[in-house]
């Protein structure tokens, strides 16, 4: 069965630092394409940035380039987003989501997401 399960969403004041993880199981991680996306509250999902099945990585969101990274483990087939210098709004619930190899186009399977809050 395949299966997307994100970690470490909690509370972090305005400048600091948060690494999610999201835990792959029923495919390899290694051959496809990973991507976090999010949704504040009210508004509309977005997507933030994408590791493909190669190991780029493309940024979706403008507003967090030089401040998040993706990473991806496969030996323990996890994919993680590092988050740093946080602001008030990056506050959502993230979300990661697979799909075969390429990141451009929709997505397939999704995780339930893991909420962040920054706040002082």
């Amino acid at each position: 069965q395949l299966q997307l399960v994100e970690s470490g969403g909690g509370l972090v004041q305005p400048g600091g630092s948060l690494r999610l993880s999201c835990a792959a199981s029923g495919f390899r991680v290694g051959y496809s394409a990973i991507a976090w996306f999010r949704q504040a509250p009210g508004k509309e999902r977005e997507g933030v940035i994408c590791i493909s099945s190669s190991g780029g990585s493309t940024n979706y969101a403008d507003s967090v380039k030089g401040r998040f990274t993706i990473s991806r483990d496969n030996a323990k087939n996890t994919v993680y987003l590092q988050m740093n210098s946080l602001k008030p709004e990056d506050t959502a619930v993230y979300y990661c989501a697979a799909r075969y190899y390429y990141c451009s186009g929709p997505m397939d399977y999704w995780g339930k997401g893991t909420l962040v809050t920054v706040s002082s």
